[in-house]
């Protein structure tokens, strides 16, 4: 049959309201800023100011490029979408959208993990740290995430790019979504999406098991604690993990681990914004920025960079003197 090939698709973007595309805009706009913010902050703070070179810092500083790249891969184009009102990508654009959000995404979880194994270790098995997360083990740790991504991600990903595209090329979402573009496919994807089907399920429930182990165990260890204070303090900060985790987890779950409606539904926009946006923003801030320690390291540089601060001297004395 003649059919037209596809050579661009039109994304319908988070809502078809002018005004609701303004405030989506606004708030994008100060997300992606905190994102950066944040992640940039956990990596310059962890390579600066002889910061302790422990292997929790190593996985952060790693989580938070990833981070980065992550969100760069479809923020900035979604800020154009909401305020163009031609929001059309081009084929190739798709498809490297397409890969870079698969790809970085299922680092993401792996790299959720790795944390959760590393702060298991640290918490229940803390004579055999450094033996057992040793710099080498690290290393390995990190290129495991982006190697198993790549192999896990390639296959599909290849057979995707192979399609044919003859129309419609509308597709009702904010970015180029893996789901939504086997539909407008004229070709039967039955055999990809099974395939698609087995990656998440390794991906998302794998990674998921890891750390629920993880964070189980620490519950238990922490739960062993003599003192109350000690007990309270870790709760506080395990809560914050289990938090992001929950919302990172259970959207992504819902969204993927399941047959993906036909066209596209407002609600899988919804859940795809909370795991792909609100999760990176407040993940800078959950894992490092609450840390005693990254917290001192930033009022030590904010002093250099103000040091006629009255408040960030008496901020700084403070830090010096912790047995005040």
């Amino acid at each position: 049959m003649n059919r037209t090939r596809v050579v661009e698709f039109v994304l319908l973007g988070l809502t078809n309201s002018h005004h609701l595309e303004i405030i989506l805009f606004l708030f994008l706009v100060i997300a992606y800023f905190f994102i950066l913010l944040g992640n940039i902050t956990v990596i310059s703070i962890t390579l600066v100011n002889n910061f302790p070179q422990t292997p929790m810092y190593y996985f952060l500083r790693n989580f938070a490029l990833l981070e980065i790249t992550f969100t760069s891969t479809f923020i900035p184009s979604t800020l154009c979408s909401l305020l163009s009102e031609r929001k059309m990508i081009s084929l190739p654009g798709c498809f490297l959208q397409m890969l870079l959000f698969f790809y970085l995404g299922t680092c993401t979880f792996f790299h959720v993990a790795t944390m959760s194994f590393d702060r298991y270790i640290a918490i229940c098995h803390p004579l055999h740290y450094t033996t057992i997360m040793n710099s080498r083990f690290c290393l390995q740790l990190v290129l495991a995430c982006w190697a198993v991504s790549f192999l896990l991600m390639f296959p599909p990903t290849i057979m995707i790019v192979q399609l044919p595209f003859c129309g419609p090329n509308v597709m009702n979402h904010f970015y180029c979504d893996t789901s939504l573009l086997l539909q407008l496919s004229c070709r039967d994807t039955g055999f990809i999406e099974g395939l698609m089907l087995i990656v998440l399920i390794i991906i998302i429930p794998g990674t998921l098991i890891v750390t629920a182990v993880s964070y189980g165990c620490i519950v238990i260890t922490i739960l062993h604690i003599p003192s109350s204070t000690g007990r309270k303090k870790a709760f506080s900060t395990c809560s914050a993990h289990l938090t992001v985790v929950v919302i990172f987890y259970s959207t992504s779950i819902y969204r993927y681990i399941r047959p993906a409606q036909r066209g596209g539904q407002d609600s899988d926009k919804v859940l795809s914004f909370f795991f792909s946006v609100v999760t990176q923003m407040l993940n800078p801030y959950i894992y490092s920025l609450r840390n005693d320690q990254v917290k001192q390291a930033i009022k030590k540089s904010m002093l250099k960079a103000f040091p006629s601060s009255p408040r960030l001297e008496n901020v700084n004395a403070g830090v010096a003197r912790p047995s005040d």
